[in-house]
């Protein structure tokens, strides 16, 4: 059996988890909670902003091609919101987008990925601690490269 001692101490290493998570800098456990229910509300209203207007960002900054994918990156506290929508699902995009986050040293935390009639991944990660430090249009730059060298190298006209 698991002793009272050892499930506090698990207890309190989730604390920590969810504290460094959210970038609280609070102390006791209710002020953590708090914190993260702060953070998940700014995440839930970005991701509502989002899904309210993927289409006008894309028809007001990308040509109307629906192969054409849209990739946005925001920065987030610890980490990027990464965000890539094409109107037509193509097989295998998403091993390369995952390989182009392998590459730079970015760790998913939490994905979702839709990849029936057109692709779309909205995804959360962190930089790898080892790495070098990196901004969002670097992230956005491998990305949107790793895309092309697929869609090129994929292409049935070649």
């Amino acid at each position: 059996m698991v002793s009272r001692e050892q499930k506090r101490a698990s207890l309190q290493e989730k604390f920590q988890l969810l504290r460094s998570v959210t970038n609280s800098h609070a102390e006791n456990d209710t002020s953590i909670i708090m914190d993260a229910s702060k953070y998940i509300q700014k995440l839930k209203q970005k991701v509502e902003r989002f899904n309210e207007d993927p289409t006008a960002e894309q028809s007001s900054s990308e040509p109307t091609d629906p192969t054409t994918p849209m990739v946005t990156v925001e920065t987030l506290e610890k980490g990027f919101m990464i965000n890539i929508f094409s109107g037509k699902n193509q097989p295998g995009m998403l091993v390369s987008v995952l390989e182009a986050f392998e590459d730079i040293g970015l760790n998913l935390l939490e994905a979702r990925v839709s990849c029936t009639d057109s692709f779309s991944l909205h995804a959360m990660g962190l930089e790898n601690e080892e790495g070098e430090n990196m901004d969002a249009e670097a992230v956005k730059q491998a990305v949107t490269d790793a895309m092309r060298s697929w869609s090129e190298s994929n292409d049935p006209q070649i």
